[in-house]
């Protein structure tokens, strides 16, 4: 079983792009499962998502305490939350900036893979440049980065997820798809 969590911020667009990658690893033959995490905030306060998938039906209906790769959405969720808290060794950590590495503070014996998601939302018109919606543009970078789920039944998960402008959210979820390195990213 893989075991992913993604941290964000409400309104950006995180418990929507769980269910998107747990539909499209279903769509790809996988069983796949989906939850949200917040409390009574939810534009701008801190949110997190899991998503599950197997081979075989998934049984588990707790949180992730122990994934094997992490999606961050704000990276500033990096300086004030332990988000790595848990990630098993090797975990990719896939983070929305425009900042290095170097940057970032991730502790050692991670896989570090970044995408500007906030610039190819913004260059698709989703959201706006002060709150850009980075779900779909995210999901492309870790299709590609992760190599879990298959490009063509990702961007059919996103045109059945998102409720308007489908094809914005698939060229952002191509976009970032091809502008992301493979796995091959750098261990910090």
């Amino acid at each position: 079983m893989i075991e992913i969590r993604l941290h964000g911020r409400g309104g950006q667009g995180g418990v929507v792009a769980c269910k998107i990658l747990a539909n499209a690893l279903y769509q790809d033959g996988k069983y796949a499962q989906a939850f949200p995490a917040f409390g009574v905030e939810r534009r701008g306060a801190p949110v997190q998502a899991f998503i599950r998938v197997d081979d075989s039906p998934i049984r588990l209906r707790c949180q992730i305490e122990h994934p094997d790769h992490l999606i961050v959405l704000d990276p500033t969720l990096l300086l004030t939350i332990p988000v790595t808290k848990g990630l098993k060794k090797g975990g990719i950590v896939l983070v929305n900036t425009e900042q290095s590495s170097e940057s970032l503070g991730i502790p050692d014996g991670f896989r570090l893979v970044t995408v500007d998601a906030n610039a190819i939302a913004v260059e698709h018109g989703l959201g706006t440049k002060s709150i850009p919606i980075v779900n779909t543009a995210i999901l492309g970078a870790f299709a590609k980065a992760t190599a879990i789920v298959a490009l063509d039944p990702l961007l059919n998960a996103v045109r059945e997820g998102v409720p308007s402008r489908q094809e914005e959210n698939v060229a952002a979820t191509r976009e970032a798809y091809f502008k992301t390195l493979s796995v091959e990213a750098e261990f910090v």
